[in-house]
């Protein structure tokens, strides 16, 4: 499974963006999906996740509210729609996929990793 993320940008606090990630392969539908986030010197954090049929979604508490994360399995493509963001939010968000299992918000549950992209926001 390839995935490739985009939709990175400078954007002023308070605005909004919306992430894309495309996969690969004809199975899209058969995997769980998931955003994370990882600033300068700090771990990787879970954003959000969506189950394989989009009826479950799940958001860490510093962007519950605010993120909405959706998927079109016609066209192998999973969203993180943002707004209302802030400074914190600055980091580089990966989507992933969680092949086996349940959703999960652990990174090591997730098999495959997209490349990144960068969201800045300033204050």
């Amino acid at each position: 499974v390839q995935l490739q993320a985009c939709g990175g940008g400078l954007v002023q606090a308070g605005g909004s963006l919306r992430l894309s990630c495309a996969a690969s392969g004809r199975t899209f539908s058969s995997y769980n999906m998931g955003w994370f986030r990882q600033s300068p010197g700090k771990e990787r954090e879970f954003v959000a996740a969506i189950s394989r049929s989009g009826d479950s979604t799940y958001y860490a508490d510093s962007v519950k509210g605010r993120f909405t994360i959706s998927r079109d399995n016609a066209k192998n493509t999973v969203y993180l729609q943002m707004n209302s963001l802030k400074p914190e939010d600055t980091a580089v968000y990966y989507c992933a996929t969680e092949v086996y299992g349940s959703i999960s918000q652990a990174f090591g549950e997730y098999d495959y990793w997209g490349q990144g992209t960068l969201v800045t926001v300033s204050s």
